[in-house]
């Protein structure tokens, strides 16, 4: 079953076959949430133009915002790995939490003590409904992947990281790592 190998804390590779869909082509999603109701989780190698003080001011850092999917893409998420300074985080697994109290965390920002490595901001989520994911899967769409940097992937995963991930798996995948990201414009 499917399902059972679904995990929060795992990643969904985008397959190579999903070409066109301007949110998932070339994705590498972290799942914060699997349950029967459904999944979350945020896209992690889309890299937008904004840093966090484009869109927040008073927080004066130049932290990247990504793309975290297309749900709700008029509001601001947050994962990070320092749980023992962000109040009321809700752990994923492996060390890597996501949200808590936005007044400390834009302080600790502010202050030096949270830095690039620590956090990664999104504007927007991936969401499915109950089944939902579970269906692409049976039609192919992601790979699941066991994440391997553990709360590492904040400060790892870029926009080249789903090449990475591809060419980790090998076999008939190396072909795709290569491979333009429209190949219709080849």
């Amino acid at each position: 079953m499917i399902s059972a190998k679904l995990k929060k804390g795992h990643l969904l590779i985008a397959e190579p076959s999903i070409i066109g869909d301007r949110s998932f082509n070339r994705s590498v999603i972290l799942l914060t949430e699997h349950n029967r109701d459904g999944s979350v989780g945020f896209i992690i190698n889309k890299p937008l133009k904004y840093t966090i003080n484009d869109l927040i001011p008073e927080i004066k850092a130049t932290f990247k915002i990504y793309n975290g999917g297309p749900v709700e893409q008029d509001n601001l998420y947050f994962i990070h790995n320092v749980p023992e300074l962000i109040p009321n985080s809700v752990e994923i697994s492996n060390g890597i939490y996501w949200g808590g109290e936005y007044e400390t965390t834009k302080d600790l920002i502010n202050s030096g003590k949270i830095n690039k490595d620590n956090i990664r901001f999104f504007l927007g989520y991936t969401g499915w409904e109950e089944d939902q994911l579970e269906t692409e899967m049976e039609e192919n769409s992601w790979i699941i992947a066991k994440n391997n940097y553990e709360n590492k992937i904040i400060g790892k995963s870029s926009s080249h990281f789903w090449k990475k991930q591809i060419m980790e798996l090998g076999g008939d995948y190396l072909l795709w790592s290569n491979a333009p990201e429209n190949p219709s414009l080849n």
